[in-house]
């Protein structure tokens, strides 16, 4: 969190504790957050006065009915005393019914009206939040686990739902009960009130200290919380590798440790916590027999009367209890502190690959759609592991409809192209551009429509046929569609299942065939209608009648495009114009499949070695598969 800036002048002025500003730091947000709910907080809040006022009436009642009842009892005349009392009993009882009834009622509108407003601050915390995330750069996410978005998303925001909207009302409702509470105890006997509060700088005290140590641990808890949760959404994810290796009781027991770890310092919370509401307990109470002690002997020597006691005695209560919930409260504002201080940072994060302004269209500065790919001097590392670069100052270029081929051993940097062409990245050196236009200068939804992308394992999202070859074109009609699907080779299969393009897939699509799901990515490319085209390991996965279909539907899919196909199994690439041999993060050949050979380099001991069956791993691209361009 950036620290205030200290004022120009010399000397400063004494600034106040750091904790201070750090703490209204962390508090406006969350007060940023409610002012969406205006309407529904205020009338909450009304709701919530109104509530407090009351509850602080039916002591002074009680205290009124006790001095009736007593003077009643100790009257001379009996009989008559008596009836009055009587009288008083009865009218008091009936008052505070009506007034307990009016209580109940503006109880149930706080609590309701806060809870909903609640819930929708929490539905438009996680909706901001998700849009926010899917914004970010690509290496945001090689760094985390995903299973600590999920976390933030769940637990984090409901964390803030609750200091937003319930702890507030609570807050607030046992705040004005123990000011309340205090004038009361003021106007009844100051001397009194001063014996009370003699003790309270102890509880202010003590809750200042704990709720610090309470929002360092909460922290914590979240920290390896969001681990325990990244490996269980890493393992479930793959569960049928962890099942086919059989790792389920190592990964079990990463998950355990992560979850003891949170544990010992949840432990250490409640510790906290617990000392910080026993302490207030205790205080509070020795307050209250303070009063008795001392009350007595006012009332003894006729200083104080017994109903006034009974309602300084009532007021005490209230104001001890007031004071104790208000420091179960800070436990809780302190833990949703803790979780809100990473979730609104990263709200306030802003994408370290950010849109440009540019959207060029098909005539603008003579045809500006074409699909030309150049990179020059491009020199980059992976902000995950900045001590290993991968590409070397790469220059290459892709004319308008080229076909290219990129092979090369694993780590050449094959797949790193295709991403900087996606702008998942940015170069730390060099430049990209297509059509003439550096990427960061073009609009970042504008550049990532034109590009298209066929992997060696597409994701499919758990939701319908239709749907998923719609996300290439989300305005597209059900007609084109269909005809995405005809064009990949895909229509005969969908329509033979039995809701057809209703079909739901499950989690990442696992209802299908490896060569069924290549070909829903290929209509879902063919609807996007990309300008530039990359098959990154397209086809490596299937077996020979799969990648018969799979190829077909590519060669309609290539058809007027420049593409780029990383490649693996390199006697699919002899369709392309050009094959570039990218090794060490730089091209060490280039030319078509016959010079290549001719030329009996790199490339050529790769074929005979894939050939000749020797490891063709060696050829292997960085995804471990390939991508045929059909001959």
């Amino acid at each position: 969190m950036t620290p205030l800036a200290p004022p120009p002048a010399a000397p400063p002025p004494a600034a106040p504790s750091p904790a201070r500003p750090r703490l209204r730091a962390q508090l406006a947000p969350l007060l940023r957050l409610a002012r969406g709910e205006a309407r529904a907080l205020s009338a909450a809040t009304l709701a919530l006065l109104i509530a407090a006022a009351l509850n602080l009436l039916y002591p002074a009642l009680i205290g009124d009915l006790i001095d009736a009842l007593t003077a009643g009892a100790a009257a001379a005349e009996g009989a008559a005393a008596r009836a009055a009392a009587a009288e008083a009993l009865h009218r008091v009882t009936l008052t505070l019914l009506a007034l307990f009834g009016l209580m109940g009622a503006a109880t149930f509108a706080r609590s309701y009206l806060f809870t909903v407003a609640g819930e929708r601050v929490v539905v438009r915390l996680r909706r901001e939040l998700f849009e926010h995330l899917l914004r970010q750069e690509q290496a945001l996410f090689d760094e985390t686990q995903s299973g600590a978005w999920v976390s933030r998303l769940a637990d984090d925001a409901a964390k803030v739902q609750s200091a937003v909207t319930v702890n507030l009302s609570m807050l607030l409702r046992y705040l004005l009960g123990a000011l309340g509470a205090l004038g009361a105890l003021l106007m009844i006997s100051l001397e009194l009130t001063a014996v009370m509060i003699a003790v309270v700088p102890l509880t202010v005290g003590a809750a200042a200290l704990c709720g610090r140590a309470l929002r360092a641990l909460s922290r914590d808890v979240q920290r390896e919380l969001s681990a325990a949760s990244g490996v269980a959404q890493e393992a479930l994810a793959g569960v049928r590798t962890v099942q086919a290796f059989g790792l389920e009781a190592p990964l079990a027991a990463r998950y355990g440790a992560a979850l003891e770890r949170a544990c010992v310092l949840a432990r250490a919370r409640a510790r906290a916590g617990a000392a910080l509401q026993g302490g207030v307990s205790v205080v509070s109470y020795a307050a209250i027999a303070a009063v008795v002690w001392w009350g007595g002997g006012l009332c003894l020597r006729g200083a104080l009367s017994f109903g006034d006691l009974t309602s300084f005695l009532l007021y005490t209560f209230t104001l001890a209890f007031s004071v104790g919930a208000l420091s179960g409260l800070w436990e809780d504002l302190s833990k949703a502190l803790g979780a809100s201080e990473a979730l609104f940072g990263l709200l306030a994060r802003a994408p370290a690959v950010a849109s440009g302004p540019l959207r060029p269209t098909a005539s603008a500065e003579g045809g500006a759609r074409e699909g030309r790919v150049a990179l020059r001097g491009v020199r980059f590392e992976y902000p995950a592991r900045p001590d290993a670069p991968v590409l070397r100052g790469l220059t290459l270029t892709l004319a308008p409809r080229e076909v290219v081929a990129l092979v090369g051993p694993s780590g050449g940097g094959k797949s790193t192209v295709a991403a900087l062409l996606q702008r998942l990245y940015d170069p730390r050196e060099g430049e990209v551009t297509l059509d003439g236009h550096p990427l960061p200068s073009l609009d970042l939804g504008w550049l990532r429509a034109q590009v298209g992308v066929v992997s060696q394992e597409p994701l499919l999202f758990s939701t319908t046929l239709r749907e998923n070859i719609r996300y290439g074109r989300l305005d597209a009609t059900d007609a084109e569609v269909e005809g995405a699907a005809r064009a990949a080779n895909a229509h005969d299969f969908i329509t033979a299942l039995p809701a057809g393009y209703g079909t739901e897939l499950g989690e990442r699509g696992a209802r299908l065939s490896g060569g069924q799901r290549q070909r829903v990515a290929i209509a879902r490319a063919l609807l996007r209608d990309p300008r530039l085209l990359i098959l990154d390991e397209a086809t490596s996965a299937l077996d020979a009648e799969s990648e018969a279909q799979v190829q077909v539907a590519l060669a309609r899919l290539m058809a007027g495009r420049t593409t780029l196909v990383i490649a693996h199994r390199l006697s699919t690439i002899r369709g392309a114009r050009r094959v570039l041999v990218l090794e060490g993060g730089a091209v060490t050949e280039e030319g078509t499949h016959e010079e290549l050979m001719a030329l009996g380099g790199r490339y050529a001991r790769l074929v005979r070695q894939q050939l000749g069956g020797e490891g063709g791993g060696e050829g292997g691209g960085e995804g471990g598969g390939e991508a045929g361009v059909p001959p």
